[in-house]
């Protein structure tokens, strides 16, 4: 019997899910220590290996990279948010350990890593998939920079063995999960939030479609910001600050603040890692000798070094998490070299993230305005993804909806399994 794939292919979490006929969605299972997870994150990790007079370069993907990187000593470079890179015309390679790397060759191996542990519970996956895009890539200002995002992605697909590739909007991938809990028809809003982007489709959906093979798509849209610009303003009010952000240093008879720029870095993931070079660094280390606080460059330079970066968003990523479900959290960045435990309050973070909050809710109303759609004649509203949790985002959708119609489920898994639904319809069609 023919498998069909989807692939979920996240700025900070990848999915892949198999369908076939007359059976239910089955996804790949990946192992993270002795913890078994449907998320293989986007992660690669670098380290040198000494063989006999001679150092290589060891490569390794998902969760995998995680477990080599806590393990390891001496940390090697490690690389998040790929996708998050895709639509920048600017960024075409990166060196790691002296020798340089095409964006595209890191995403096929991030890919092909991905495929290969995939196919270790699900078997062959074969040469086709539907695989899932934002409606507008991080970094795009135009439809040429998605279409841009979307080329360098498809060679990247194409190289880890997916020679055919389908590309649906990931929102849409995940309404034809949210269907197949329908024993009526719907008209849905479906609203997912990934690590990078946050996307909207209003759709009809339901058994009459179902048989039809046909979905109403009435509209869709979406934004460059999701749960990474929410982790950058926890970093930028709260960690920055206690790492030397907006102190001073002594340049001859001047006084001057440490340059923003630095810091700018730290917000984004998929930046920290530039910070690690000769140059940075030189600065970095002639601000400690100038500095009105040096401990706190110190510790700058101590996250930079060690290549901190995923324990940071560990840390960061566990204080929102604690902030949805509580008032108050400690947040708590405890590494050799680094101690920082501060009080943060919910009230404070939803006013620190106001702005990509108000830009949520200013594209779900023009989606509804541009299709002609009242609020009220919405059945359900289909929120999925990480940043989902967070009530402030929900409260967008309550407020506009009621609490009543939202649905929420398989947050980490929906689009995966709706884009292998979506890769059953094109290949029983």
């Amino acid at each position: 019997m023919p498998k069909y794939v989807g692939v979920d292919f996240g700025t900070t979490n990848s999915a892949v899910a198999v369908s076939q006929k007359d059976a239910p969605v089955v996804t790949a299972h990946f192992r993270l220590n002795d913890v078994e997870t449907e998320n293989f994150r986007s992660v690669l990790y670098f380290e040198q290996i000494r063989e006999s007079n001679r150092r290589n370069i060891s490569a390794l993907a998902g969760p995998k990279a995680i477990m080599q990187y806590l393990e390891a000593e001496q940390k090697g470079r490690l690389i998040q948010s790929l996708k998050s890179y895709l639509g920048s015309r600017l960024l075409t390679s990166t060196n790691v350990f002296g020798r340089p790397y095409l964006l595209e060759e890191l995403l096929s191996f991030l890919a092909r890593s991905l495929r290969q542990e995939s196919e270790t519970c699900l078997g062959r996956l074969g040469k086709s998939a539907v695989v899932g895009r934002p409606v507008r890539f991080a970094g795009t200002e135009s439809e040429k920079d998605n279409e841009f995002a979307i080329t360098r992605l498809r060679t990247a697909l194409h190289n880890a063995g997916f020679e055919e590739v389908f590309f649906e909007y990931e929102p849409v991938g995940a309404a034809y999960f949210y269907e197949t809990r329908l024993d009526h028809d719907e008209l849905i809003l479906v609203a997912d939030f990934g690590g990078g982007t946050s996307d909207f489709s209003l759709l009809q959906v339901g058994p009459s479609f179902r048989r039809r093979r046909e979905r109403e798509i009435l509209g869709t849209d979406g934004v460059a910001l999701a749960g990474d610009a929410f982790d950058a303003k926890i970093v930028r009010h709260l960690v920055s600050p206690l790492l030397g952000q907006g102190s001073s240093y002594q340049s001859l008879d001047k006084t001057l603040v440490v340059p923003a720029w630095i810091y700018m870095k730290l917000e984004r993931w998929h930046h920290l890692s530039l910070l690690k070079s000769k140059d940075t660094m030189d600065v970095l280390q002639s601000l400690v000798i100038q500095a009105s606080e040096p401990d706190k460059i110190r510790s700058l330079i101590n996250l930079v070094q060690e290549d901190l970066g995923f324990y940071l968003h560990a840390a960061v990523q566990r204080a929102k998490l604690e902030l949805s479900s509580g008032q108050t959290t400690i947040f708590s960045f405890q590494v050799p070299g680094i101690s920082i435990s501060h009080l943060v309050t919910r009230k404070y973070f939803e006013e620190w993230i106001a702005e990509e909050l108000s830009a949520i809710a200013t594209c779900v109303d023009g989606l509804m305005k541009r299709v002609g759609v009242a609020p009220r004649e919405v059945n359900k509203v289909f929120l999925t993804g990480g940043s989902s949790f967070v009530p402030a985002v929900r409260a967008i959708f309550d407020q506009r909806f009621g609490a009543d119609r939202l649905v929420v489920g398989d947050e980490f898994t929906s689009v995966a399994k709706g884009l292998a639904l979506r890769a059953l319809d094109l290949g029983s069609a």
